[in-house]
């Protein structure tokens, strides 16, 4: 069955969108409205029949959805004739709690259990909601599809996912570690495991999904067995703005110096990270430009950065006793060999053997970093969660599976 599906990421002041043909999954389109309710909004696409750039008021998600349909549809840049020849739609949704354990078919219990996870991750369930109901409106029955972050990460044991605070906690508040870039994880793993030639029901990894926002998952026969996000896309390595791990005493000791819970959130989410210790970038390319040019923070913060991952590799090679491969993906993870060297030299005693010359030559493509005869392989897998979604999308509405 050919169809095609159209891929939607929505943030708060965002939609950006991507047109498959399914089941090839050849990307027919792509594109994005910014700044949506505010002022300067623009939105672009790209097709084979070229670049559309809008600039124009977009006060709201609908009207977002509306410029959108305005650009598939273009009589001389469009990818489409018709609306009518969109047959799904995917969406990314960052949690699902622990209800969502797969991609799922959107109908009203769906939504509702979207709306009871806004609390964990206020600022992008709200906005995956609204999305969907724009979507809806594109046209009347079109299947709907949610694509969950936290949905891979359902498979890990208890003593990975709660944490040592009061079990009620757990059962009153469902407070447990839940994981995100799922979709990412999954997606690369299996690109591993077929550049391996080992079934994806049998191979080990850790996977490295690193940008400005950083997440790492450890897996187990295929199936996640831990991974350094937590209750939010907080917890674990060092982010863009994101601290990461810190002693949660801090939090009580800077709120008896004043600070408010909401001056907490924000400088954890917002000013921490690569940026707080920097004091320059969140980027990872500026701060390396930075770095060459002799400055010690942007130096630091990209060794801070580094050591982190460090410490979770070695964490989790613990508890895979046994791993195929370390996987690099993500803008950071993909792009900067820089980088991937800082992280990965020097692991040798752990069977992590990193070629560094094979690391500089391999530039921006995927390919094996480590050594020929390294135990434990290193690769960069570009990944797609786009086309993740489309094919979930596809699966979903073609087999109802």
């Amino acid at each position: 069955m050919n169809m095609n599906v159209l891929v939607f990421n929505c943030g708060s002041s965002s939609i950006k969108y991507k047109l498959y043909s399914m089941p090839e999954g050849r990307e027919l389109a792509s594109g994005s409205v910014e700044k949506v309710g505010e002022t300067g909004s623009r939105a672009k696409q790209k097709s084979a029949a070229g670049e559309i750039v809008f600039e124009e008021a977009v006060p709201d998600h609908s009207a977002g959805l509306a410029v959108i349909r305005r650009m598939l549809t273009d009589s001389s840049k469009g990818a489409i004739r018709d609306v009518a020849e969109i047959h799904a739609c995917g969406h990314r949704v960052v949690h699902g709690g622990d209800q969502y354990s797969d991609s799922v078919l959107i109908d009203g219990s769906v939504l509702d259990g979207i709306r009871e996870c806004n609390d964990l991750a206020p600022l992008h369930n709200p906005p995956n909601l609204t999305g969907i109901r724009a979507a809806m409106e594109l046209k009347e029955g079109m299947p709907q599809v949610a694509c969950f972050d936290t949905a891979f990460h359902q498979t890990l044991p208890e003593k990975a996912y709660l944490y040592a605070l009061p079990y009620e906690l757990y059962e009153k508040y469902k407070v447990r570690r839940y994981g995100f870039h799922g979709t990412s994880h999954r997606y690369v793993a299996a690109k591993a495991a077929e550049t391996l030639g080992v079934a994806t029901a049998q191979v080990n990894l850790i996977t490295c999904h690193l940008g400005n926002g950083c997440s790492m998952a450890a897996i187990h026969a295929g199936h996640c067995v831990d991974t350094s996000m937590g209750l939010t896309p907080l917890e674990g390595l060092v982010m863009g703005t994101r601290c990461g791990d810190i002693d949660p005493a801090i939090l009580f000791y800077l709120g008896r110096k004043g600070y408010s819970v909401d001056d907490l959130d924000t400088m954890l989410n917002r000013k921490s990270g690569l940026l707080g210790i920097s004091g320059i970038s969140n980027d990872n390319r500026s701060l390396c430009e930075q770095a060459a040019a002799g400055d010690r923070r942007a130096s630091l913060a990209l060794d801070i950065f580094a050591y982190r991952i460090r410490k979770y590799i070695g964490s989790y090679l613990a508890v895979l006793n046994g791993c195929h491969a370390i996987v690099m993906t993500g803008g950071i993870g993909e792009n900067s060999s820089e980088t991937r060297e800082t992280i990965l030299s020097n692991l040798d005693s752990l069977g992590v053997h990193f070629d560094a010359e094979r690391n500089r030559a391999l530039g921006r493509v995927a390919g094996e970093i480590s050594t020929a005869n390294s135990p434990v392989k290193i690769l960069v897998v570009p990944t797609d969660e786009e086309v993740a979604i489309a094919r979930d999308t596809y699966r979903i509405v073609s087999t109802g599976a």
